[in-house]
């Protein structure tokens, strides 16, 4: 429990000292709860500015697990790209420790204190599954495999090739239902979602449907930001 309040009190100081806040996305619940050997990175929304988005990156190590901490008021079109690029530097990195592992930094409500979500092996494609599958044709998803669309009005849209109705309109509220009825005969989720969601709007669905996860469904670490 005392890394977890150390890390409060880090991203606190470094806000206050640099007269800067990060309004952490809030999540119902968190699988992961305490995270040792890290090391920070901050996205920092400006409401001042139009599209503005800045990221400090200069307390990262390598070697450490990092937690990312995005603004919650960004959209995914601001913060999508400062995010791939610090996937791709540690990847791509001569030093990096296999062992070590990339978090969002989240609010858990229920706990009221820190949660995580890892986005380690997540890749980002800046199109639809569709028309990311319509141009690699040897990638195509198999029959069993499930789309869901959040758009960014939050509407979502579930689309299921091998169940009747083939395409279920629902919403956040009712999202974790509707995939219940058709889950069973799923293997692989993809995920889409709007670039104009906010990173909340992102993280809420997300850590929902993660929660569906288990040793016959996989959640496609291909993501799409359409």
């Amino acid at each position: 429990m005392k890394h977890t309040f150390l890390l409060i009190a880090i991203l606190f100081f470094f806000s206050c000292g640099k007269d800067k806040v990060v309004l952490l996305p809030e999540i119902s619940h968190s699988e992961i709860t305490e995270i040792l050997d890290v090391s920070p990175a901050y996205l920092f929304y400006d409401e001042t500015q139009k599209d503005s988005v800045e990221l400090n990156r200069k307390n990262l190590i390598v070697t450490t697990n990092w937690l990312v901490n995005v603004d919650k008021r960004l959209t995914l079109k601001q913060a999508i790209p400062h995010i791939t690029f610090l996937q791709e530097k540690k990847r791509n990195s001569s030093h990096k420790n296999e062992n070590a592992k990339n978090y969002f930094t989240c609010n858990d409500i229920s706990r009221k204190n820190l949660g995580f979500i890892e986005f380690t092996d997540v890749f980002y494609h800046v199109e639809s599954s569709s028309d990311y599958f319509n141009k690699n044709s040897n990638l195509k998803p198999s029959e069993s495999s499930i789309g869901i669309n959040v758009d960014f009005n939050n509407s979502i849209t579930i689309i299921t090739p091998d169940s009747d109705p083939f395409i279920i309109q629902t919403n956040k509220e009712n999202v974790i239902n509707d995939l219940k009825k058709v889950i069973p005969n799923t293997k692989t989720v993809y995920l889409n979602f709007n670039s104009a969601l906010t990173f909340q709007d992102y993280i809420s669905l997300k850590s929902l449907i993660l929660s569906l996860e288990n040793k016959s469904i996989h959640i496609s670490n291909n993501e799409f930001i359409y």
